[in-house]
């Protein structure tokens, strides 16, 4: 993957996880390195977001860049009916990488297509997230030692959850079993359990959130009801609180579970887990800034072993 775009997880080999999440544990022991000194990268938010883009704009900070874009299409000439071809083309005269979110599925991979600059995906619809997968792996990988052979439970939003969706390709490289637990209305899509039955991947479907799931659960994935992909307010209402984590949940679960969530919460985990140190969640956004330095300097080829380790 280096010195190309990011925009799908599957368009990384297992070698190229391994490397990025090595790479990860590197700037996590010093985020702070000029390897970016004279780039310029730009920030296309054209949907909401907090994580990702301060992580991100954190990233090309720390590692000496500078940071231009918007978070706020409403401010810019797309306002005025300009196209996604015209404003990638126009920003790519300014920004030696475009980092790039969107409501429309496959506006990344057009992007890249467009432009000879590098994109990297912050979230194309209810499609990919391929950055937030590699800050999961990342994640998951400290937390349990190792990535492979692990029981994964995903809970909530299935359906519209582009990061649970990149999260099962990240993850098929190292033999996981999964469990699915969501409504029917939001329940994981045809083309994702396709996708595990062709690679091997053993998974179950359930519609109830029991502790006996959990117990038998390394990583428990949690994921918000997502109102902004409904167009009916009223199917919203009807799913938004339908499984809530507790505290209490977790009490004969593993030593070794650990709770994320790609975050932001809104019903679906109680604040009583907070304070179990099974919950993981906010160290989890604070290592998307050491992996999104690793993607930074992947996809601008930059040779981060040669220029550390030496």
């Amino acid at each position: 993957m280096l010195n190309k775009s990011l925009v799908s997880i599957d368009q990384c080999a297992k070698e190229d996880i391994l490397r990025i999440l090595e790479n990860a544990r590197k700037f996590e022991e010093n985020p702070d390195r000029r390897l970016l000194d004279g780039k310029i990268a730009a920030t296309l938010f054209f949907e909401p977001s907090t994580r990702t883009r301060l992580s991100f704009e954190t990233s090309v900070n720390r590692l000496g860049g500078r940071v231009i874009g918007f978070q706020d299409a409403s401010t810019t000439s797309s306002s005025k009916g300009e196209t996604l071809k015209d404003t990638i083309l126009m920003v790519s005269n300014y920004a030696d990488v475009i980092i790039m979110r969107h409501h429309l599925e496959g506006a990344a991979r057009y992007a890249s297509e467009v432009t000879k600059v590098p994109i990297i995906n912050a979230g194309d619809g209810a499609n990919q997230h391929p950055s937030q997968t590699l800050l999961d792996l990342y994640s998951i990988k400290k937390t349990q030692g190792t990535l492979d052979n692990l029981t994964i439970t995903m809970v909530g939003d299935l359906k519209y959850g582009r990061t649970i969706h990149s999260l099962i390709v990240g993850m098929s490289h190292f033999h996981p079993t999964f469990h699915f637990i969501a409504p029917e209305e939001l329940k994981m899509p045809e083309e994702q359990k396709h996708f595990c039955r062709m690679h091997g991947i053993e998974f179950h479907e359930h519609t109830v959130f029991s502790e006996e799931i959990i117990n038998e659960t390394d990583i428990l994935y949690m994921t918000r009801v997502q109102r902004e992909r409904f167009t009916d307010i009223v199917e919203y209402e009807r799913v938004k609180n339908v499984y809530i984590l507790h505290n209490k949940m977790l009490e004969h679960s593993r030593p070794n579970l650990r709770v994320l969530h790609p975050l932001p919460r809104v019903y679906e985990i109680a604040y009583d887990v907070d304070d179990n140190p099974k919950a993981y969640y906010i160290q989890q956004a604070r290592n998307g800034l050491f992996t999104r330095e690793a993607i930074i300097c992947d996809v601008l080829g930059i040779d981060i072993k040669t220029k550390i380790d030496n």
